[in-house]
């Protein structure tokens, strides 16, 4: 076992390595879907803080208590311009339980500054003669871009007003609407006792009432293979890092903008970014000064044949592991093979991508001998326990050697929920399916 396990942190450091170049090419940070067993037990919390920050005085959730209206994005049937951020907190008893309310229309309050990074993010997309309307964007280095102001993007013509969001989203996302919600998350979350599995749509909100997405685009490839939203639509969002379905505005993995909204610079531990729907809260990337907290999941390796992750032939995806787990289980033969590490991949909006290891869910699994190291180290759920804030999630990304933040499987939290769901909570009930099941809404056009 030890030999194993020697053999597993020697392949950290090699996945590490292509896991920041894969995703530096595939994913831009400046813009920046129960019952199955389960090998190891969540830690319990011993600090007598169940996960701190959802607390009876209403912080830290962005109230818009000033009636600010989104500039650029307006109510349904109407003239007027959709409120911002979160319109109410409450502190509640459902069944004799506690809970906070959140009230919000899902629509941020995003001010950005075009850098010399973001810009040249967006002149160099693939499709930039075609994304944008006159071939290039109508920004420049040093503008400040609200939310929904034009850009010069080709927008979804069947759901972006013009002059009321379109030219902010690139082609084939539909534009966010005022898709008024409301939220209970328990005051005092509790472990859950089973293994359950996150969805596709709001799985959480974000402080400022937006909606928390997890990993899942909701597409798979030849019905085993599911993409990765932060990976697969890299295109598909906005220079906020979001975009929407159904109207419904939402986030998969870290944003600059909700950063900066936070006041995140990396000077300290990460403050709340948002809540789960069972009630933990996501901090930021930062564990302390300059230092990151570091995803469990590791990128199996396809390219060695004899590598135990690995399906026994270079670049084949012939095989999946028995539990993504516990990947000391090893694996099982499919009756057909899945792309291949140098297959192309066409998205829905038509971008290309060449599937390299960690292009799909199946291409990951938790190390636990990595979250045995402690410290920055997150567990099977992306999270970690401290004296101070109890137990909570990260988000969690990479450092490119130019400063810029990747964002890192599984990005938000999970794959599965720490804490259990009820009746009240934003999700009921956990889903029945790896990935979450149909999408949340229809595919960009």
């Amino acid at each position: 076992m030890q030999e194993k396990e020697s053999a597993s942190l020697r392949w950290q450091l090699w996945r590490n390595t292509v896991l920041s170049a894969l995703l530096s090419t595939l994913v831009s940070t400046s813009l920046m879907g129960c019952d199955q067993d389960d090998p190891d037990t969540p830690p319990k919390d011993d600090s007598g803080d169940n996960g701190g920050g959802n607390n009876g005085n209403h912080e830290p959730w962005i109230l818009n208590t000033t009636g600010v209206r989104a500039p650029y994005i307006y109510e349904s049937d109407s003239n007027e311009q959709v409120l911002v951020n979160i319109q109410s907190v409450e502190s509640v008893m459902v069944d004799g339980k506690d809970y906070t309310l959140v009230t919000a229309t899902g629509i941020p309050d995003y001010e950005t500054e075009i850098t010399d990074n973001l810009y040249g993010w967006l002149i160099n997309r693939p499709k930039a003669a075609t994304d944008f309307v006159s071939g290039s964007p109508i920004v420049q280095v040093g503008d400040v871009v609200s939310f929904g102001q034009d850009i010069g993007y080709r927008s979804n013509t069947q759901s972006c007003a013009t002059s009321a969001g379109y030219g902010y989203w690139p082609p084939g996302p539909v534009c966010p609407e005022n898709v008024s919600h409301q939220g209970y998350f328990p005051l005092a979350p509790e472990m859950s006792d089973e293994n359950c599995e996150s969805g596709l749509g709001a799985q959480g909100y974000w402080v400022n009432g937006t909606s928390i997405y997890q990993w899942s685009d909701g597409q798979v490839v030849d019905g085993t293979w599911h993409t990765l939203a932060p990976v697969a639509e890299k295109y598909d969002v906005d220079i906020c890092g979001g975009h929407a379905a159904r109207g419904d505005y939402h986030h998969h993995f870290y944003s600059r903008c909700l950063a900066d909204l936070v006041g995140d610079s990396g000077g300290t531990h990460s403050p709340i970014y948002g809540f789960t729907a069972d009630g933990y809260p996501i901090y930021g990337p930062w564990e302390a000064d300059g230092e990151l907290a570091i995803s469990s999941w590791a990128i199996r390796n396809y390219d060695d044949p004899s590598a135990p992750s690995g399906c026994g032939i270079a670049g084949e995806r012939s095989c999946l592991l028995i539990d993504e787990y516990d990947f000391t289980k090893g694996t099982e033969v499919l009756n057909n093979r899945g792309p291949s590490t140098s297959d192309i991949f066409t998205s829905l909006s038509g971008n290309t991508f060449i599937t390299r290891s960690g292009f799909f869910y199946e291409d990951y699994y938790w190390d636990s001998v990595l979250t045995a190291l402690g410290g920055a180290y997150l567990d099977q759920y992306n999270g970690h326990s401290d004296s101070e804030r109890g137990y909570h999630y990260h988000l969690t990304v990479t450092q490119a050697e130019d400063g810029q933040l990747i964002p890192a499987f599984p990005y938000t939290f999970g794959p599965r929920f720490y804490g259990k769901l009820d009746s009240q909570t934003i999700v009921s009930v956990c889903s029945d399916e790896v990935g979450g099941g149909t999408p949340p809404g229809p595919p960009p056009r």
